[in-house]
């Protein structure tokens, strides 16, 4: 790990908006090109074409054909050497790059059409990630044995790999793009996600696809006021268990611009964010040199493309309803505007001729022409679609409680977008098991996001989550449980589910305020309420730019940055942030993050007028109780084969949790079940005191006296002498089993046997018979 202490200086770049940068190296560039001055020509020629071996005298081999073209290249990166290589497997791939740092190694492949589908009028580009067990030595749990549908992590990073090189293909390249990562071997250690990212960026880079990276990626802490680059997983696999890890930060960018950002933070200030954000960047600049240098010796012939110029279909479509257009996109309401827009389009259709309306690059001219509408507006004017300030949030309306059934309820309104959200409590059963590479571990804080066709006035499929409502939830889920009690002070597993009712942009930060809310509602102690802004940035090439405080769904697709914000009133608990641009300083950062602070502690002002501290748990929700008990009177409460602890629960009507530290967890909504489990379980650890008068039964009957079961399971012997105050012929004479009997526990024999005593107990009220009463008898 390494690690930078105090701050980090920053680029002082200017403000202009600027396309990516390309490559300022030969895609093809080979030995022959003045790489290896010290070779012949006829050396750098064989070399260069990897079809001829050299001998050690330096003379090329007489037709001596390699099987391999193996090219690997290694640096130093914070503790550990990262080695990128290419050319020995899967070669028929467009590009194939096996990325290794520690013992854990990720195999990047790319592949892409070459030719575009027709019709095709978006960018097909599909990133997957899969961790193989194998990779760690395991096999895969389950009927059949092997790995199935990507698990949530595997689907997150994924989309952590697609959004920062999917706006680096060249505009208008439309063919089949396919990435696909594989964890080949996993030292638990070091976190494959990067490993995947810097291996599918190489693998793009020699490809030949016209991609204008590549781009690198890094994972940073902060610990006591340090940087922390590339943290080990045991450090960031749960920051709740970790106090002092304050930050999981994933930056990707290019050698000029940051490209994506990923955060979970405990209330980091806007400038310890930024400044990690830079460190970042600055960490990741090796990583892209290195892949430069590999693609000097390994990259493939670019594949020609030239991007479609449609400068003047643009002309006319600007010149046919520029004037709609901006009328239409004036119309504040989401479903008046909609429908002005499509009737827009479909008056600047008509006027077109039929080879203008057949062209394959109209949707992207119809876009330009929108974007340029809505833009101009913006920047020039300071004028929004829905005639807001540029740092104004939507009309707020919070209310909790709507739902009687559940443990708690929230519906949060801003503007257009509106998220019903529900908390349920339950308990350690209920907890989430998550089969990783680096083992079986719980979660108890599960929120899930669901997006309905309806919620947009849409008809759509209708199934199970997809890769885009997995990453809402997870933002959502980053930036609340950085405010959730610990585990001992609150031993509930919570659930959360955020249902989008309706949206018109930022329903991912509504789900945050709606769950905030929600769990209060629930009775879920909070350590600060936690609210979500979405920010965006339209700049243009003149440099101007204007940063939006809560955008809208438009302004999302047709600006240039997606810049989500969460947090409390002290910190940020999460960031993300997408930019399809080149330019975005930090000083634009430093003023968007301000921006954002701004708008939260408004939308935490309007939801502490539903709600400010967390409510009672409700009538509906478990109640539960934690006892501690010794570890070596576990399997005493378990009993063999869980006959004990089954009998308790089916006796109580409470469920019963214990794990290996002896902590048991009582819980059910019946308190009066929860003292009687407490009760049973609590007969069997607890040793029984000297002198106290105990209920029990007579278990077995014998010549010399009776054993009678008492506390619990422990029995004891009552001497024949200890039965009455009178001689006894035999005790079947007053006692028989099953009969229930007070006792008084007299103490311990030589061998440790409890003797126990019924004369000094009267049996009827089970008091002590006085030595004064006993003696008038």
């Amino acid at each position: 790990m390494m690690r930078i202490r105090g701050r980090v200086s920053r680029p002082n770049s200017g403000k202009t908006r600027t396309p990516f940068p390309t490559h300022t190296f030969s895609y093809k560039a080979r030995a022959s090109e003045c790489r290896r001055p010290d070779l012949s020509a006829d050396q750098r020629r064989y070399r260069g074409q990897g079809e001829y071996a050299l001998y050690d005298n330096g003379q090329p081999g007489q037709k001596e054909k390699h099987m391999f073209n193996e090219v690997k290249k290694s640096i130093k990166w914070g503790e550990e050497t990262l080695t990128l290589e290419t050319g020995k497997v899967a070669r028929q791939a467009d590009g194939s790059v096996i990325a290794t740092m520690g013992e854990t190694s990720v195999m990047a492949n790319v592949t892409f059409a070459k030719k575009q589908k027709p019709g095709q009028d978006f960018f097909p580009l599909t990133v997957h990630y899969q961790e193989k067990y194998y990779a760690a030595g395991k096999v895969p749990g389950g009927f059949f044995k092997r790995e199935a549908r990507p698990t949530e992590k595997e689907t997150l990073t994924a989309r952590l790999i697609d959004r920062p090189i999917r706006p680096l293909f060249v505009p208008g390249f439309k063919n089949e793009v396919l990435v696909m990562c594989t964890v080949l071997s996993h030292d638990l250690v070091n976190d494959p996600d990067m490993l995947a990212m810097i291996a599918a960026s190489a693998a793009l880079t020699l490809s030949g696809a016209p991609f204008m990276g590549p781009i690198a990626g890094c994972r940073v802490g902060f610990e006591d006021g340090e940087y922390i680059l590339n943290p080990e997983m045991d450090d960031m696999h749960n920051l709740r268990m970790n106090p002092e890890q304050r930050l999981d930060l994933v930056v990707a960018g290019t050698k000029d611009a940051v490209m994506m950002v990923e955060s979970e933070a405990y209330e980091l200030t806007e400038d310890e964010m930024l400044g990690a954000v830079t460190f970042a960047h600055e960490q990741i600049q090796p990583v892209i040199d290195l892949i430069i240098d590999l693609a000097e010796d390994a990259a493939k012939e670019p594949f020609e493309f030239e991007a479609p110029d449609y400068s003047e279909l643009y002309e006319v479509l600007k010149a046919a309803g520029e004037d709609q257009m901006r009328a239409a996109f004036a119309i504040t309401d989401k479903q008046e505007r909609t429908a002005a827009v499509a009737a827009a389009r479909e008056a600047i259709m008509a006027t077109l001729s039929e080879e203008q309306a057949e062209d394959e690059n109209l949707g992207s001219a119809m876009k330009k022409l929108e974007s340029g509408v809505l833009r101009g507006d913006v920047v020039k004017n300071g004028k929004r679609i829905d005639g807001r300030a540029l740092d104004t949030v939507r009309p707020i309306v919070s209310e909790t409680g709507i739902l009687p059934r559940t443990h708690g309820s929230a519906l949060f309104t801003r503007g257009e977008t509106q998220g019903l959200v529900v908390t349920t409590l339950g308990t350690g059963d209920d907890e989430q098991m998550i089969d990783a590479l680096s083992g079986m571990y719980k979660s108890n804080f599960m929120l899930h996001y669901n997006f309905p066709p309806y919620s947009v006035g849409e008809a759509g499929r209708v199934g199970p989550p997809g890769r885009r409502e997995i990453g809402h939830g997870k933002l959502a889920w980053r930036a609340l449980q950085a405010v959730l009690p610990a585990a001992t002070d609150f031993p509930y597993t919570v659930r959360v589910v955020s249902e989008i009712t309706e949206s018109n942009g930022s329903s991912s930060m509504a789900s945050v305020c709606g769950g905030s809310l929600s769990m209060m509602d629930a009775g879920v102690p909070l350590k600060a309420p936690v609210a979500g802004v979405a920010m965006g940035l339209v700049m243009e090439d003149d440099g101007d730019y204007a940063i939006l405080t809560d955008i809208l769904g438009d302004e999302d697709h047709l600006g240039d940055m997606d810049f989500k914000v969460a947090g409390t009133a002290e910190g940020i608990t999460s960031l993300q942030m997408d930019i399809k641009i080149a330019g975005i300083t930090p000083e634009i950062m430093k003023k968007a993050l301000e921006q954002a602070k701004q708008g939260r502690l408004h939308i935490l002002d309007e939801m502490s007028k539903a709600i400010t501290t967390a409510n009672d748990l409700g009538v509906h929700a478990p109640k539960i109780e934690t006892m501690q008990i010794p570890t070596d009177k576990i399997r005493e409460v378990i009993g063999s084969g869980g006959k004990v602890i089954r009998e308790i629960v089916e006796v109580s009507g409470a469920k019963v949790d214990i794990n290996d530290e002896g902590t048991i967890k009582i819980a059910s909504s019946d308190a009066d079940a929860i003292k009687k489990a407490y009760d049973m379980i609590h007969s069997i650890v607890a040793e029984p005191e000297e002198g106290v008068i105990y209920k029990g039964k007579v278990v077995k009957v014998v010549d010399f006296g009776a054993f009678v079961n008492f506390f619990g399971k422990r029995d004891g012997l009552v001497h024949v002498s200890q039965i009455e105050n009178r001689r006894l012929n035999h005790p079947s004479d007053v006692l028989k089993e099953g009969q229930e009997v007070w006792v008084k526990l007299l103490g311990f024999d030589d061998r440790g046997k409890v003797r126990l005593s019924m004369k000094v107990v009267d049996q009827e009220t089970g008091e002590e018979i006085k030595k004064e009463e006993a003696a008038e008898e």
